[in-house]
């Protein structure tokens, strides 16, 4: 099977948002931005798009997202608990029903020996008539940075459509 165009992706998002009254906000690390860019590029998208943190630092995530230091000592900054804290700091400090989180490693410095380059975490959070849902994932993409950061964008969109579509049914 093909792989969906990061432009197709967001399109799509866009009318799944649209149909089921959704807003989406993201919490970007290791992309900076480059998931908020994906979703402005659809015409429109100011109807399901709500905001965009770049939180590219430690500080920065534990001051806009409210990442607890404690679990960015703990776990590490690239790690799913850092990135389901940032899902659901985006989640607290916007109007968005579906928040997506990613911070990994692109490249082509930073690697750990368990966190090699192309490591990115990713946190979907959303909210539901029973409440708040987190869920987080870790995924090995291949290639330069450039290439991490564009795997990690079509993950991200595909993810929320995912969580969109299902919650929706």
């Amino acid at each position: 099977m093909e792989e969906k165009s990061i432009e197709s992706l967001a399109e799509e998002l866009g009318r799944a948002a649209l149909k089921h009254g959704a807003r989406i906000a993201t919490a970007e690390s290791c992309t900076a931005g480059g998931i908020s860019y994906a979703i402005t590029s659809v015409p429109g998208s100011s109807g399901w798009f709500d905001r965009g943190f770049v939180t590219y630092t430690e500080r920065s995530k534990i001051e806009m997202l409210g990442v607890p230091m404690g679990v960015i000592r703990s776990r590490g900054v690239v790690s799913e608990d850092v990135a389901a804290a940032m899902a659901q700091g985006a989640l607290d400090r916007s109007d968005a029903a579906y928040t997506v989180a990613v911070t990994g490693i692109a490249g082509p410095d930073g690697a750990e020996p368990d966190k090699p380059v192309g490591t990115v975490c990713f946190g979907f959070a959303e909210r539901t008539a029973s409440g708040i849902v987190i869920e987080s994932e870790t995924c090995h993409f291949t290639g330069d940075r450039a290439a991490v950061r564009e795997s990690t964008v079509r993950q991200a969109l595909a993810g929320l459509l995912k969580r969109i579509n299902e919650t929706s049914l």
